[in-house]
């Protein structure tokens, strides 16, 4: 079976590995657990390629529901996604660090049926033009996500169609226990911030998780 726990390294090491983002020139390959390590909590583990912790995510059963927090092993606060209330549709926010008032992104649902590969898409916030991005459609989308989260197997894309990141399901090693859909990989390619990927993760959980659609 996969190894769940996480290997003893020095936490110095780990913490720069995880808010550097991906800058090593090869895709970093990373195990995800749905499932946090501490106990009333819902939430993710996430594990490197030698079964180091590297992210962190647990919500209290009772906690808010609107607002999660991505953070590093040592649980330093990497990312908040806020559900954006009173708007159309099923939209998040994702903010810098914790106390972060300004978004870096915001995520959207997507739901035309024309386009049914896609699952969602996110916005960049433009400091330059004081809010989202305008103008044409293909260039203020910064990421698009497409796909099928209940099966594990999604591709994401920037705005300019290179895929920085995928979802896929984890193979069962010959003679092991099969996995289902609660661990699976999540491949970054280079440049891309491998903390911004778990969160295309989360997003997608709560867009597409246990309770909402299947797709």
């Amino acid at each position: 079976m996969t190894k769940v726990y996480p290997n003893a390294a020095r936490v110095s090491e780990r913490q720069k590995a995880s808010t550097d983002g991906n800058i090593t020139g090869s895709e970093v390959v990373l195990t995800v657990w749905k499932k946090s390590l501490l106990l009333n909590c819902n939430g993710f583990t996430v594990f490197d390629s030698k079964g180091n912790l590297v992210f962190r995510v647990d919500n209290y059963i009772a906690g808010n529901k609107n607002q999660i927090l991505l953070m590093d092993d040592a649980g330093t606060p990497l990312l908040t996604i806020r559900h954006k209330r009173l708007s159309f549709g099923d939209n998040w926010l994702v903010y810098e660090g914790e106390g972060s008032v300004k978004p870096l992104f915001t995520a959207k649902k997507h739901v035309n049926i024309l386009n049914s590969k896609c699952l969602a898409h996110l916005l960049s916030y433009e400091e330059d033009h004081g809010g989202w991005k305008i103008g044409n459609k293909k260039k203020e989308v910064a990421y698009e996500i497409e796909g099928s989260y209940a099966q594990r197997c999604c591709a994401v894309y920037d705005n300019n169609r290179r895929k920085v990141a995928e979802i896929k399901r984890k193979e069962a090693v010959a003679g092991g226990v099969a996995f289902g859909g609660d661990v699976f990989r999540l491949i970054v390619q280079p440049d891309m911030d491998t903390a911004l990927a778990m969160a295309f993760v989360i997003l997608l959980d709560q867009m597409f998780g246990s309770g909402s659609s299947s797709r």
